[in-house]
């Protein structure tokens, strides 16, 4: 059974969330303020946690960044405030989706089984590898540490989950549309120059040489590749 966690202060929301997830076979926990939602998310092993912006004793970016620095679990962040969320996510700091209140229920629940589908088909595409090397460049999966020639390499959230992606499977072509819908997933359909963006700060990150690159290969009028001829 799936588990969920809640981190919401507002109780009829929670009663909500809670009625409509366990009809749908869900487990359910809840925390009304930030600094237990953080303890519990940190100490558990959710499937997906479903985080309010605004919360007491610490706000959901702080949670989010915080839980990131430790976690993959996916988060599905709840607001009031729509500017807002859309300057959190451009900071990157690794929401997989939000939902602004007033909300559709149904929307939810449907945004709660994609983020879910979308991680289960990241989880395959890595296949249980829990470290990748190649050419100097060191990526731990479980501790989300990426080094190269022993040198620590500070990525945010999506360059770090794109690097996984394409290293886990060398020598194959993405296009920019399958790595927005992989990464970021189908709500954000017409951003790929996000991609490009990414990509490029991923690459001034990793790469010696960002003309000739050794890492990450553009494939003309497709898309992007890992270079496996340095696959190990």
């Amino acid at each position: 059974m799936k588990q969920i966690l809640i981190i919401e202060d507002d109780l009829e929301i929670i009663k909500l969330l809670e009625i409509h997830l366990t009809d749908l076979i869900y487990s359910t926990s809840k925390a009304i303020d930030g600094g237990q939602g953080l303890k519990m998310a940190l100490e558990n092993d959710y499937d997906l946690i479903l985080l309010d912006l605004t919360l007491p004793t610490m706000d959901g970016v702080e949670i989010c960044k915080r839980l990131r620095a430790k976690k993959n679990t996916p988060i599905i962040m709840l607001t009031a405030k729509s500017e807002e969320i859309d300057r959190v996510l451009g900071l990157e700091i690794g929401a997989d989706d939000y939902m602004t209140k007033p909300f559709s229920i149904r929307e939810l629940l449907a945004r709660i089984k994609a983020v879910m589908r979308r991680t289960d088909i990241k989880l395959n595409t890595v296949q249980n590898t829990s470290s990748i090397s190649a050419e100097g460049l060191y990526i731990d999966i479980d501790k989300r540490k990426v080094l190269l020639n022993d040198q620590k390499i500070e990525l945010s959230p999506k360059e770090f989950e794109l690097l996984v992606l394409m290293a886990s499977n060398p020598g194959r072509n993405y296009t920019r549309t399958e790595l927005l819908n992989m990464i970021w997933g189908y709500n954000f359909e017409g951003y790929e120059h996000t991609v490009n963006s990414h990509i490029n700060r991923l690459r001034a990150k990793i790469e010696s040489d960002m003309a000739n690159p050794t890492f990450i290969l553009t494939t003309w009028g497709v898309g992007y590749k890992f270079n496996e001829d340095i696959a190990t």
